[in-house]
């Protein structure tokens, strides 16, 4: 797995209990599973699909460092799917664990499902 991007956890991004949101956890992971997404299909029309299960396992607090680990887990004719996995960066406790986040290519003009063309190679990057 591949840690691409960091993000500080900043006082507008907890929750009551001073800890990360988990919503704005989530926005985050879309937002960066989306962009290793784009860069894996060579294009910026996609969708996110479908984000299956997610596991908190640790807090992060403000002032936190956190990054995002992902990875390809197929690759499939018009989609791709990926795992993120978020931990602190000093620690290294694991934070939170999206998998099997789905992404479909769309065509610009009918924004219709479109073959991106990729195959299982990208499991090897």
């Amino acid at each position: 797995m591949r840690f691409l991007s960091r993000r500080l956890v900043m006082p507008n991004d907890l929750n009551y209990a001073n800890s990360l949101f988990g919503g704005r956890a989530l926005e985050w992971i879309d937002e960066e599973a989306a962009i290793y997404a784009i860069c894996q299909l060579d294009t910026n029309v996609l969708v996110t699909k479908h984000i299956g299960e997610i596991s908190f396992e640790s807090p992060a607090m403000q002032g936190d460092v956190v990054e995002f680990g992902l990875e390809t887990k197929k690759v499939g004719r018009t989609s791709i799917t990926i795992t993120c996995l978020v931990r602190n960066k000093i620690t290294k406790k694991t934070i939170c664990v999206a998998d099997d986040i789905v992404f479909v290519s769309l065509d610009a003009e009918t924004r219709q499902p479109k073959p991106h063309g990729k195959t299982n190679s990208l499991l090897e990057q």
